[in-house]
């Protein structure tokens, strides 16, 4: 999830790069909405679609610390389990 990428760069010393496809993909979402600054570079006009293969996120925009002032904490899970026939437990 793009906003939980966004966290987690919070706590990266910036610039930072991104190699994973699924990261680089928070990258551009997050970017799109303005939420960062990052260098995606532009591919070569014949090629159809490929995904760029490393990403550099430059800074955390304004408006991205917003998102994360709103964010706050992330809720902590709720443990809870149920006993089950047999013995079994549900969590």
């Amino acid at each position: 999830m793009p906003l939980s990428f966004l966290v987690r760069l919070q706590h990266e010393k910036l610039p930072v790069r991104v190699a994973e496809p699924e990261e680089i993909r928070h990258v551009s979402v997050l970017s799109a909405a303005g939420l960062i600054d990052a260098h995606i570079p532009a591919l070569h006009p014949t090629v159809r679609y490929a995904s760029p293969r490393l990403v550099t996120v430059v800074r955390i925009t304004d408006e991205g610390r917003a998102w994360l002032t709103e964010l706050g904490e992330p809720p902590k899970p709720a443990v809870a389990s149920m006993q089950l026939s047999r013995g079994l437990r549900f969590m």
